[in-house]
């Protein structure tokens, strides 16, 4: 610096601070506890169900009410839960948080982001991200600003240039004012801006937004078509036509099932939670579990980012000069990645020569220079950028796994960054090591057994990804491709499939293999610490971060590994399995009572018959066949491999049941002599019969808790029915309505057991 820059003083500090101009709490990246509220209450379910319930309230049938109970129980669970969860993620959130570099009274600081205040002048280096809109007044930067303006080459800042918040540090250092805060910034919600409101993909989500986009448009006009055939056409009593249209309302909303959706992913974010894993999104839970495809970066995942010196080679004379060189570019630089930070703890920290200016370091450049006074350009970088004939010192250094880094000297003042210049003489050779990550075999296998193709991603040399690779335990480490070797019109719809590591890739590259697999119908996950890995986290299903690396990488990923432990994210796909195989599980009873209760709606308009049933006993089979079962075994540890679709698995478990029971009511409205008021009694015992059978089914095989479940169910169903008949409006049971229920039940039983069979044979299930 050509002047001492001191900052703020703590009296400016704390006057801005008066006047307001100080940086606003940061955003949770959770709802608010006022959205958590709203959006448990205000769902169109809920409207459905509270319109039904003023109905039924209005014509006085207070008995038949008992569902709106079961409905707030839903609401508190599902707001306890998630307000639960949200507690947790906003506690390990603080620690993922950015911590901003700061100069006051000419000493550095780090200060947390709402303490940042208007003419504060921060420090910002590699890997950094720009929290608030700044102006440059020393040192340069390269600065990677396409998550604002979508372009993924970076751009060099100098003095007096502005910086947006939202973009961050690739290379470089420097020394900016800040000029907004808070709502001024170009950036008013910076988490929300650095993740681009990128659209949810959950197939849970959008499963329940079709159904409920199917109910709602058939539960209008049915329900005003069966209340105007019983009041019209029968001539029933409005409270009678009122009871038994409502009945039919209530059968279609699976309403239970997105609370049990949203207190599965919920519980499971709380449990990850608990062992330092942030899930910034709830629903990556699941995205993760579907991943098919697994991109990892090198350094900081399959190794520990521990960069060690290993060897030096002096390819020069004089070793003295050539390592004051060394030290001079060490001291002189701003560049701090793990690799310098390696280079800085071996070498001693010296400037013999003052530098005049500087090319930071580029991933994509693979190279950096600064220029020093009476001497000449001191490169460094990639073996194949600055020596002109790498020669066999670096093959075996690469063969070795090593990353391996060339320095060389130009003897005169070059500062054009977009190319080299041919005369570099060669001073060192340096090997550097990387530790690999404890039990990455193990945790790689855990991927292939599950079905998912690992892939390496990295901007190191193509001889020690593979060897890195190939000591990790990926199993295709020899197909290895060299991406700078490829050109600029590469095919990456075929090479994202020919090959499993990738060398020498560019940030752009990156994103562009992650793309590519995504056009091959994969669903794909990427692991990344660095700035290099943004674009690509940004475009996979999944981004995945570890606390070690940037803010930048931290602050985009959907899940942060807050020990920076990969090995830790098999506890990640196994929580999203879990999830997803007790709700897909589950989710068959509640889709039961929607598909009969839509086919038995149409057979009543169509024969001008009352729906058989009434609020109070769909509220006893809601509660004892779909909420009871359900929700205490969500819990359960199901973490097998997912197959077939979420709504698609759900609907044809849950298929032959409704049809079985459309066809029992059928059969004993059309064959059997019975009374009308017997004639619903025994409908309902099908009912009931018919749909433990499918909460039983669901349970096999069977444990401890399953068994309780199900026994718990059937001796508290006709324990309830046994104790107040009245209450559900039953006929006196006779021994004719005993035997006709038995024998219509067995029939069915015979005929579901035949289309299980079909349905097994055809693989729908």
């Amino acid at each position: 610096m050509d002047k001492i820059i001191t900052g703020l003083s703590s009296q400016e500090v704390e006057k801005l601070k008066k006047e307001g101009k100080v940086q606003s709490k940061q955003q949770s990246i959770t709802k608010t506890n006022a959205q958590i509220f709203k959006e448990n209450i205000f769902t169109l379910f809920n409207l459905l169900n509270f319109v039904i319930a003023i109905m039924l309230f209005v014509v006085g049938a207070y008995t038949n009410m008992f569902f709106i109970v079961i409905i707030m129980i839903n609401i508190a669970v599902g707001i306890v839960q998630e307000c639960k969860a949200k507690k947790m993620v906003d506690n390990l959130s603080i620690l993922n948080r950015p911590q901003i570099k700061v100069i006051r009274d000419g000493d550095e600081s780090f200060v947390a982001l709402e303490e940042v205040v208007q003419g504060d002048v921060i420090v910002l280096e590699s890997g950094y991200q720009i929290c608030n809109d700044a102006k440059i007044i020393s040192g340069e930067l390269e600065v990677d600003e396409s998550l604002l303006t979508g372009e993924s080459d970076a751009v060099l800042k100098g003095v007096g240039s502005e910086l947006l918040s939202g973009s961050f540090v690739v290379a470089g250092k420097c020394y900016a004012e800040v000029v907004h805060v808070g709502s001024d910034n170009y950036a008013t919600k910076l988490a929300e801006e650095v993740k681009q409101d990128k659209k949810i993909e959950s197939e849970l989500l959008g499963s329940m937004r079709k159904v409920t986009k199917f109910t709602s448009f058939l539960i209008i006009p049915l329900g005003i078509l069966l209340f105007m055939e019983a009041y019209m056409l029968r001539g029933n009593a409005l409270s009678e036509s009122v009871v038994s249209s409502s009945a039919a309302l209530l059968g279609m909303l699976p309403k239970g099932l997105v609370l049990l959706i949203t207190v599965s992913l919920a519980n499971g974010v709380i449990n990850l939670s608990k062992k330092k894993i942030l899930v910034q999104n709830i629903y990556s839970l699941e995205t993760l579990a579907h991943v098919d495809v697994l991109c990892l970066d090198k350094t900081g995942t399959l190794t520990d980012g521990k960069m060690q010196v290993k060897d030096v080679v002096c390819l020069g004379e004089e070793y003295k000069q050539a390592e004051n060189l060394l030290c001079s570019y060490l001291s002189s630089s701003d560049d701090n990645n793990v690799t310098m930070q390696a280079l800085r703890s071996y070498f001693p920290q010296r400037k013999n020569y003052f530098p005049l200016s500087k090319i930071p370091f580029s991933s994509k450049r693979k190279w950096g220079a600064i220029c020093l006074k009476s001497v000449g350009t001191v490169f460094m970088g990639a073996p194949e950028k600055i020596l002109p004939q790498p020669g066999n010192d670096v093959e075996k250094m690469l063969e070795q796994g090593l990353r391996v880094i060339a320095v060389g000297l130009y003897k005169g003042n070059w500062e054009r960054e977009d190319e080299l210049p041919n005369e570099i003489e060669p001073l060192f050779l340096i090997s550097l090591e990387d530790g690999m990550r404890k039990n990455i075999k193990s945790t790689l296998e855990y991927f292939y057994k599950e079905g998912v193709d690992v892939k390496v991603i990295s901007g190191d040399h193509v001889k020690t990804v593979r060897e890195v690779a190939r000591k990790a335990g990926i199993k295709r480490w020899k197909d290895a491709v060299d991406m700078s070797a490829l050109g600029a019109f590469t095919d990456y719809d075929e090479i994202c499939e020919k090959y499993a590591v990738f060398a020498r890739v560019t940030p752009a590259q990156k994103k562009e293999i992650v793309k590519a697999l995504k056009r091959k119908k994969h669903h794909v996950a990427m692991v990344g610490d660095g700035v290099n890995d943004l674009l690509a986290l940004r475009e996979a299903d999944c981004s995945i971060a570890v606390a070690e690396g940037s803010d930048a990488s931290r602050q985009i990923a959907q899940v942060v590994l807050l020990e920076s432990d990969f090995t830790h994210l098999p506890l990640v796909v196994s929580e999203g399995l879990r999830v997803i195989n007790n709700v897909t599980r589950t989710s068959g009873v509640f889709f039961i009572k929607t598909i009969y209760s839509v086919l038995l709606t149409i057979f009543c308009l169509v024969i001008n018959m009352p729906f058989p049933f009434i609020p109070i006993q769909i509220t006893l089979v809601d509660a004892a066949m779909e909420a009871w079962p359900s929700f205490l075994t969500i819990f359960e540890s199901d973490t097998r491999k997912l197959k077939g679709s979420f709504l698609k698995t759900a609907i044809t478990n849950a298929l032959p049941f409704a049809l079985i029971i459309m066809s029992q009511i059928m059969f004993v409205k059309l064959f059997m002599n019975y009374t009308t008021h017997q004639a619903e009694t025994v409908m309902y015992f099908l009912l009931i019969l018919t749909t433990m059978l499918a909460v039983i089914k669901s349970c096999i095989p069977f444990n401890k808790l399953r068994a309780f479940i199900c026994v718990s169910m059937v001796v508290g169903t006709f324990g309830v029915l046994m104790i107040i008949p009245s209450l559900f409006k039953l006929a006196a049971i006779t021994s004719e309505m005993i035997m006709g229920t038995a024998a219509v039940f067995v029939f069915g039983l015979v005929i579901l057991l035949i289309l299980l069979k079909v349905q097994k044979i055809l693989d729908l299930s």
